[in-house]
């Protein structure tokens, strides 16, 4: 089995495109469907067992691909990483900044080490990835696209306070370097998932799976999103399609922020979701519901 894209093959030919995060998750998807349309990648975590592991899937797939192991918050870690990375790759055409994490916490329980933690990872460290990846290559080497992970953080995040603030960061930040990078050639877009499948959600606590559970059933398309519809979306911002598109911020989350308590949402089965990936792997508790 290989992955199922919905692009033309070879659209990335000759194209080496980094891959924070690359490790697991939206990252892993990325780097297969990436792979299979003819980019290079690398792959960039903090679990080198991980991302060998991802490495050697794509091996198998015909793809190559360069692991980086690396604390995206710790400056000067950053910087060596985007150096190795050149070395290794000899460019770099793309970047997906994807790398981040939070834990489930209300504001009360959250600890000043908590948030600092989570702000690092999901705002920090994408800054520091970006700015090495422009000032290093993309500035003084024909631009290349930037896409920044988000989330559904639209109308506020209940329960992640920490990770919320850091997303509506990195929108800001992703607007202010489109104005500023775009005379290098640099494009920067977000992309914003909503609840999306992961096998990682396995270990979030039950009161959070539970929330996820009901959450499903006021969405207006009534199920989770794939990991291969958020990275279908990632790869249109990277690819030739997007030029003119920066400084925006794609949502990919079925329309949950439009939720209303005015409007209730009859029961369908009329959206069917896309999966790509046959490596996709989907949580414990949520194959427990579907028998």
């Amino acid at each position: 089995m290989s992955y199922r894209s919905i692009y033309r093959p070879g659209l990335f030919d000759g194209q080496s495109i980094v891959i924070t995060g690359g490790g697991s998750g939206i990252g892993r998807c990325t780097a297969h469907e990436l792979v299979s349309l003819g980019a290079r990648v690398a792959l960039v975590g903090r679990s080198m067992e991980k991302l060998k592991s991802v490495q050697a899937e794509l091996s198998e797939a015909g793809g190559e691909a360069t692991v980086h192991t690396c604390d995206i918050r710790d400056e000067e870690a950053v910087k060596a990483t985007v150096a190795e990375i050149i070395k290794e790759q000899g460019a770099i055409h793309g970047l997906v900044n994807n790398a981040g994490g939070q834990f489930p916490a209300r504001l009360e329980e959250i600890t000043l080490k908590g948030w600092d933690a989570v702000i690092k990872t999901n705002l920090t460290g994408g800054f520091l990835f970006a700015r090495e990846c422009y000032v290093q290559w993309m500035k003084e080497n024909g631009g290349g696209p930037i896409v920044n992970m988000v989330a559904d953080m639209w109308n506020s995040m209940p329960g992640m306070g920490h990770s919320g603030a850091a997303r509506k960061g990195m929108i800001s930040f992703t607007e202010t370097a489109a104005l500023e990078w775009a005379a290098a050639g640099v494009r920067v877009n977000a992309i914003a998932p909503g609840m999306i499948v992961s096998s990682g959600m396995d270990t979030y606590p039950d009161w959070w799976k539970e929330r996820v559970t009901n959450r499903i059933a006021s969405h207006p398309v009534k199920r989770m999103g794939t990991e291969s519809e958020v990275s279908a979306g990632i790869v249109y911002l990277l690819s030739e399609a997007a030029t003119f598109i920066t400084g925006s911020c794609l949502r990919i989350d079925g329309g949950a922020p439009n939720i209303r308590m005015n409007w209730d949402m009859p029961d369908h089965k009329n959206n069917k979701a896309f999966n790509g990936f046959h490596l996709t792997e989907v949580p414990a508790f949520l194959r427990e519901d579907e028998e």
